[in-house]
């Protein structure tokens, strides 16, 4: 029995596989991957700050706006890039030009970009979405490799334009014959505007069912958010409990301690009878899920003025948690000296919950919610 001849490239004579339809997907998966790298920028170097960078505090909602930006572009990506995936594959059974060449170089650098840029984009989504599930089931660090990815991406991407630039400008505008409107449908049954409007409304679908875990209004369609940010104690949803971070309960022995040109401790008594203030501040998580509260404390300026400590002074955040990647963390200049920085002692009403931080947490403007120390008992002058 004869076997059939394997597939070429002209085996697949649905004129959706053409480059002007793989462009136009192209070009929408191109801006989410844009706003999904940039944004994790952010959120990057809000946790791993550079000498040469200094983030501000204000606008306040500023981290919740960029890494809800974040979480919904990737999610938004998903099947945006199952879509060009679907236009382009036939392309994998063209045969390279023989003998070689300077054409077949250039698809030879071609193929090898698109399996780089497919597979660590595709990767990159995966541990995006697990990661906003908190599991994780592989021994390399999520944040580091999370990263790492995102700037190969971005080469492999580079790499692929550059060889494919003539095609994208040839096709960048113009209506091809092959797939206009007035042609009967595809063999998929899809004229060109129907695939488009299923692959945007696919995309729109998964952002707006996703979403709501950022922007409340949309919390009821939430049906893929992994959490629901108003749903935890005091209405504020937990991702490091204390019983997970170490911290089994505070005795009456607790002291808080701020060291800088002088030491000085309070008891939580102590620390109750200072001036109060309250800043109304979201608390954002990288995994994308943000919740708006109101807290009451001490603002810390006005702490580090009773230690003595000049403006512009950089402070280290000392937690009571045991292990872990932040145990500790650092104010920035530009933190400590605005008034909306807290050294919280009360959430939406009522003294903080243990998981929530009891005794004291920091609660700052325009700052991820890992950063967000919680059972803090010393604060250092460093700078």
């Amino acid at each position: 029995m004869k076997l059939p001849a394997p597939p070429t490239e002209k085996s697949f004579r649905s004129p959706l596989h053409h480059p002007r339809v793989a462009i136009v997907i192209g070009r929408w998966l191109g801006i989410a991957v844009t706003i999904c790298f940039l944004t994790g920028l952010f959120s990057h170097f809000q946790q791993e700050t550079p000498g040469w960078l200094h983030i501000p505090s204000r606008p306040a909602n500023l981290y919740r706006v960029t890494q809800g930006l974040h979480v919904l572009s990737g999610t938004v990506a998903v099947p945006l890039l199952l879509a060009k995936l679907w236009t382009v594959y036939p392309k994998l059974f063209a045969k390279l030009p023989w003998p070689p060449s300077r054409q077949a170089l250039a698809n030879v650098l071609e193929r090898l970009s698109i399996l780089v840029l497919v597979s660590a984009l595709a990767l990159e989504l995966f541990i995006g979405f697990v990661n906003t599930l908190q599991w994780y089931p592989w021994p390399f660090p999520f944040k580091q490799t999370h990263y790492a990815l995102a700037w190969i991406i971005v080469g492999a991407l580079l790499v692929h334009l550059s060889v494919k630039l003539p095609l994208i400008v040839a096709h960048w505008r113009a209506t091809p014959e092959p797939v206009a409107d007035s042609l009967p449908p595809a063999i998929t049954g899809l004229t060109r505007r129907r695939l488009f409007r299923t692959v945007a409304g696919a995309a729109a679908l998964a952002g707006i069912t996703s979403v709501g875990q950022s922007v409340p209004a949309l919390g009821p369609v939430a049906v893929l958010a992994p959490r629901k940010p108003n749903v935890g104690p005091q209405g504020l949803p937990v991702n490091r409990t204390a019983h997970d971070a170490g911290v089994t309960g505070i005795g009456p022995d607790w002291r808080f301690t701020i060291k800088g040109p002088q030491e000085l401790s309070y008891t939580l008594d102590q620390l109750r009878q200072l001036p109060q203030s309250r800043s109304a501040l979201p608390i954002a998580c990288v995994e994308g899920w943000s919740q708006g509260a109101r807290w009451e404390g001490i603002r810390i300026r006005d702490l580090l003025r009773l230690c003595g400590a000049p403006e512009g002074s950089r402070v280290r955040v000392v937690s009571m948690e045991k292990g872990g990647f932040y145990g500790t963390s650092e104010l920035p200049p530009e933190f400590v000296d605005d008034p909306l920085t807290l050294l919280a002692l009360r959430l939406n009403g009522s003294e903080l919950a243990l998981d929530h931080g009891y005794p004291a947490r920091v609660i700052a403007p325009n700052r991820p919610g890992v950063l967000q120390t919680k059972w803090v008992h010393r604060l250092e002058v460093i700078a």
